[in-house]
């Protein structure tokens, strides 16, 4: 059972409104890394977690702190909305059909003005100034963009890629707004992701540790049935061999089970293989040659 606090995790509201802002800030909440993601990959995997009960339990409680981070970006996303600055319009360019959207709750000045403004229309003619569950492009959150694979070193490993993404993006957020009310608001929430990064570091680490799975994921493939030859074998495809002096080159593998190897000169180790020839049935018979 879920229950909600009237209370945010944590809030400062922007000190001007910003329609334009608002629109890139639903990156942070619908977008691939945002925090719709984030709470519905942990959830997921908390519900399917079959392993150690602190697992579980872990997944559960920051995937429910991520609901209320979607509450506080929704709150911040409504409040840039709200009040909007009017600007006067010609009298031409007043649509009154624009103006019935939010059933006169602002005036037509303030409707025409967000609405002009290069903001996300949804803003104004789906959500009424709201937030919404869409990026900052206004492609809608799909559920395909999480990860839940019943296996958690593989889940942890997208956990921490999605932690990474997510305040990459906060951070460039950050840096393009001048309002301390959404630099302050957004600073906890970059402190919570850094939490986050070193959260499923430290739950990687004691993953391996208790011998639950281990790289390379899925541990329980017998290695023997691999093509064993190619397994640790770093292939220069590309021009230049500037990569021959990186530590995937050479030296024993991180999981002590090979030694890598660099190929200069890659060769195909396949054969050529003729394309099949038409099926009459789909193309229709060939006609002689006169």
């Amino acid at each position: 059972m879920f229950y909600h606090t009237k209370r945010l995790q944590y809030y400062t509201p922007p000190q001007q409104p910003d329609p334009i802002y608002a629109k890139k800030m639903q990156e942070l909440i619908g977008g691939v890394f945002g925090e719709m993601t984030v709470m519905m990959q942990y959830l997921f995997q908390g519900w399917n977690c079959r392993g150690p009960a602190k697992y579980r339990d872990m997944l559960l409680d920051i995937g429910t702190e991520e609901i209320g981070h979607i509450e506080i970006l929704a709150t911040l996303i409504a409040q840039l909305l709200e009040n909007a600055p009017i600007k006067m319009q010609e009298d031409g360019a007043q649509d009154p059909i624009v103006a019935s959207v939010l059933g006169g709750n602002k005036t037509q000045d303030v409707i025409q003005d967000i609405f002009a403004s290069a903001m996300n229309p949804q803003h104004l003619i789906v959500s009424g100034l709201g937030a919404t569950t869409s990026d900052s492009v206004g492609f809608p959150w799909n559920g395909r963009f999480i990860v839940s694979s019943g296996n958690l070193l593989a889940d942890f490993r997208s956990n921490l890629h999605a932690e990474t993404q997510g305040r990459l993006q906060a951070v460039r957020l950050y840096e393009m707004s001048n309002d301390p009310g959404v630099k302050d608001t957004l600073s906890f929430l970059i402190a919570r992701d850094t939490m986050h990064q070193n959260q499923w570091l430290a739950a990687l680490e004691d993953l391996e540790a208790s011998g639950l799975e281990s790289t390379p994921v899925p541990s329980s493939f017998p290695q023997e049935l691999e093509k064993s030859e190619v397994a640790y074998q770093f292939w220069n495809n590309s021009d230049g061999t500037e990569s021959s002096e990186g530590r995937w080159a050479k030296g024993p593998s991180p999981d002590g089970k090979g030694e890598f190897e660099y190929l200069a000169d890659p060769k195909p180790l396949g054969t050529e293989v003729e394309p099949p020839q038409p099926d009459p049935r789909l193309h229709g018979t060939p006609k002689a040659r006169s």
